[in-house]
């Protein structure tokens, strides 16, 4: 790009704006032009900040997320909203991605995570975090959550003894990327334990390669 990226965070919690903040204005080409509280502040001064990006919250006194959202975009058109929720239910997801919203992340991502929904969302892409794609996943016909490529990859490097270091190694991944990816395997499978993901993975044939998850 000829400019930085500008972005602006809209959220009525002062640690998560100043948090993102922080993060984002260690890279050279963002610049954090913004940071407000509710929805009707940003739509009052988007033409004045003129960002390329906003992380907006859902949930906000005064003017909500979604509200907003469509407001922006219609002041805007050619801006990325990106939703920042703590909310990880598909009607939250489809929601903001139908009232305009080029991306969709959890509060909980890895901090490195939204500047690379900003740069994918940037590039004309839609994104969505790991959590956001697992809730809107198809179910299984005994109404599991379908395990992605990348979780049946990680299941059987679980289930053959290897630590979360040695998958993250194995994989060129950050550990709280196999950490984040363990916890939705064990929440979509129903299983609380690492022996139990062995056990379901020799049960299902994962450590032969011929299991269908």
């Amino acid at each position: 790009m000829e400019h930085p990226i500008r972005v602006a965070i809209v959220d009525d919690h002062p640690m998560v704006t100043e948090g993102i903040e922080a993060i984002l204005e260690t890279y050279d080409d963002i610049n954090v032009v913004g940071t407000l509280n509710n929805g009707q502040a940003i739509i009052d001064q988007v033409d004045d900040l003129a960002p390329d990006v906003i992380l907006l919250d859902l949930n906000m006194p005064d003017m909500n997320g979604l509200s907003a959202t469509e407001i922006l975009l219609e002041k805007r058109p050619d801006m990325r909203v990106l939703i920042l929720s703590m909310h990880d239910t598909p009607e939250y997801i489809q929601t903001a991605l139908s009232h305009g919203a080029k991306g969709y992340v959890l509060k909980d991502v890895p901090t490195e995570e939204i500047k690379t929904a900003i740069d994918t969302v940037m590039a004309g892409q839609q994104y969505l975090c790991t959590g956001a794609t697992a809730a809107l996943a198809p179910k299984t016909h005994d109404g599991r959550e379908s395990l992605t490529s990348r979780e049946q990859t990680i299941l059987l490097q679980l289930a053959q003894g290897n630590s979360n270091k040695q998958v993250a190694a194995a994989l060129d991944i950050s550990v709280r990327t196999v950490e984040t990816h363990r916890k939705n395997i064990k929440r979509k499978l129903g299983i609380s334990t690492t022996a139990g993901l062995t056990r379901y993975a020799l049960e299902h044939g994962v450590l032969q390669g011929t299991g269908g998850l």
